[in-house]
């Protein structure tokens, strides 16, 4: 065998295993009935904190546990248990990431990502009347 065969079959070897390496930290965004169909698999929630169901979060009792409800886009609910301190305005999120695993009747979870209110949203009416001038 040629020695540029035989480097071009270690490249392409070491290409599978990069390739093989990178897929094991893909995630996908699951639903909350999806979730539950994979208990202790690890996943990612995308989702927006119920409102109507109580926050549980007392800083001088426990500072490292936090439990809400979170809903999903197609309305599943879930009971989440975060046990590090609550994430700054979180109430004013419009939607939350979080990431963690179902864990029997709650979703434990590892980390939130928080999706911050838009700064713009209340401008749109601005914009109309500003384009609308200009023309």
């Amino acid at each position: 065998m040629k020695k540029t065969h035989i480097i071009v079959l270690v490249l392409i070897a070491a290409a599978i295993t990069i390739l093989i390496s990178y897929t094991g930290n893909l995630t996908t965004y699951e639903t909350i009935a999806s979730a539950e169909q994979k208990p202790g698999k690890f996943v990612n929630l995308i989702a927006k904190i119920d409102k109507s169901q109580p926050l549980e979060y007392d800083a001088i009792k426990n500072p490292n546990y936090l439990s809400f409800t979170a809903i999903d886009t197609l309305g599943n609910t879930v009971k989440v248990i975060y046990r590090n301190t609550k994430p700054t305005d979180m109430e004013k999120s419009e939607r939350i990431v979080l990431k963690g695993r179902i864990d029997g009747d709650h979703f434990e979870c590892k980390d939130i990502l928080l999706k911050c209110p838009s700064k713009y949203k209340d401008d749109t009416k601005q914009v109309t009347k500003t384009v609308e001038a200009g023309s």
